[in-house]
């Protein structure tokens, strides 16, 4: 049997999880799909379109789709289904885990890497992050795993949009960007995405392709020139977005989720990279959420690829450099007060 896709589905509380969770069960889209609520969430899903509302804590739905509420750890409930499902018993194709607003999607990811039974029965495929339009500055300001949700993400969505002005949308825009370069940012107006944007994003996927916004790299390259390797956000970036409300103090510096990328033209030596990213992420894996990069390795003729989640780091050989193609190492790192001086000189060091 293939993997099952699992999807996490994060967000603060009322940014709208439930009603694009609602959207997406609703949709005559031929999926049986299988969600996994945190049981003290904020609002669940309607009774309407349940069975019944039973004591047992896995309800099959009208149309197919199955609810469970978590009564015990993730672990337990994701092997409790997918023997249902070998068994016959319960019909699914893959698996929607939506977090508390206040969880940090960081753990749940790792179920999925450090539990062998679980990584032999699902694939992560991606997290999706809701923001509320409306109150993520101040949430942001004020919550720190607010912040985390959205340096795990590899789909952002903004909710609640038409409750305010463009130019906040765009300050919202920049400030999501420079926490994380990786995800797209959509606005989805009451759950309205299509489930492309949602399923099959493979955000854990090791592939070659290392997506990080265009604009964010354009905005920096006006800091740093001739340098080998370009990083996030000089302090002198004045965009309306960093300017706190009345206040006019550059507030918005101290998000403590940031983003940088390094790129080098020189190929790694295996061994000393090794070493160094083993050190970093002994020493800084909570703080570090997600990164990823594509590298020129001295040696190989393909793509090294590599991403890992906190502590957990995995490397792949890609496909060849193609002929004439500039061999350049690009990485992305996203994380909590990241010492970027000391990842950077780390990173240099390991250049042959």
């Amino acid at each position: 049997m293939s993997l099952i896709p699992a999807t996490i589905l994060t967000g603060f509380l009322g940014s709208g999880k439930t009603t694009l969770l609602k959207r997406v069960l609703g949709e005559a889209h031929g999926q049986k799909i299988a969600v996994i609520e945190n049981e003290f969430g904020e609002e669940n899903i309607d009774n309407d379109i349940l069975v019944s509302d039973t004591t047992e804590n896995i309800i099959q739905m009208s149309n197919g789709c199955v609810c469970c509420t978590i009564r015990d750890d993730l672990r337990t409930t994701l092997q409790d289904l997918a023997e249902k499902r070998r068994k016959g018993e319960l019909d699914f194709e893959r698996v929607v885990i939506e977090t508390t607003g206040l969880a940090d999607p960081g753990p749940v990811a790792q179920t999925f890497f450090m539990d062998d039974e679980i990584a032999e029965q699902y694939l992560l495929d991606a997290v999706v992050t809701l923001v509320d339009a409306k109150h993520a500055a101040q949430q942001f300001n004020d919550r720190q795993e607010a912040r985390r949700q959205v340096g795990f993400a590899d789909q952002i969505f903004i909710s609640k949009a038409d409750l305010v002005s463009e130019a906040e949308i765009d300050a919202l825009t920049h400030r999501l960007k420079h926490m994380n370069p990786r995800a797209p940012v959509r606005t989805a107006n009451f759950g309205d995405v299509s489930l492309k944007e949602v399923f099959d994003l493979r955000g854990f996927n090791l592939n070659a392709k290392l997506d990080i916004d265009p604009d964010f790299l354009k905005a920096d390259d006006h800091h740093h020139h001739g340098h080998d390797h370009d990083h996030a956000h000089g302090e002198q970036c004045n965009h309306p977005s960093h300017q706190h409300e009345g206040h006019g103090h550059h507030h918005h510096h101290d998000d403590d989720v940031k983003s940088f990328v390094y790129r080098s033209k020189r190929a790694f030596d295996p061994a000393k990279l090794e070493d160094f990213l083993g050190a970093i992420v002994n020493i800084y894996g909570p703080r570090m959420l997600r990164y990823k990069g594509v590298l020129n390795m001295k040696g190989t003729t393909r793509k090294v690829i590599f991403q890992g989640v906190h502590q957990l780091m995995g490397s792949d050989l890609g496909p060849e450099w193609a002929m004439g193609e500039q061999r350049e190492s690009k990485m992305v790192f996203i994380g909590i007060d990241l010492p970027k001086d000391i990842l950077i000189q780390g990173l240099e060091q390991s250049l042959i």
